[in-house]
């Protein structure tokens, strides 16, 4: 995938990309994104500031009263939607590798269960 809209933010290091957070500042909603470690002591990360756009809405117990509201940018709900793509992946891949592993965990109590059982019908012998 292109991840168009997170390199429009200068973000390049897709691959490195590990979680993200979204909290509201205000009339702003502030984007952290956070990196796995690269040899760094700390973890790198990056914030980004979307500002949330207002809207009149007419109030439902009193049809002739409008309130304002604010809504979540939508270029931060793209960016959410690119980040959701990446962070799934890697926990995807995460899956595929625990799944090996534990196979391969049980393929190896199998085999030694069964060269026990070969030796005990050697012994017996």
């Amino acid at each position: 995938m292109e991840y168009t809209i997170l390199k429009s933010l200068g973000v390049k290091e897709f691959d490195y990309v590990e979680r993200y957070s979204v909290r509201t500042e205000g009339n702003s909603d502030v984007l952290k994104i956070y990196y796995k470690k690269k040899g760094q002591l700390f973890h790198k990360s990056e914030k980004f500031k979307f500002s949330r756009s207002m809207r009149s809405v007419r109030s439902y117990s009193e049809p002739n009263i409008y309130k304002e509201v604010s809504e979540v940018s939508p270029m931060l709900t793209k960016v959410m939607a690119e980040l959701d793509d990446i962070v799934d992946q890697d926990h995807q891949e995460q899956d595929a590798k625990n799944k090996i592993l534990n196979d391969l965990r049980h393929l190896e109590k199998v085999v030694q269960q069964k060269i026990q059982e070969i030796e005990e019908q050697l012994d017996r012998l």
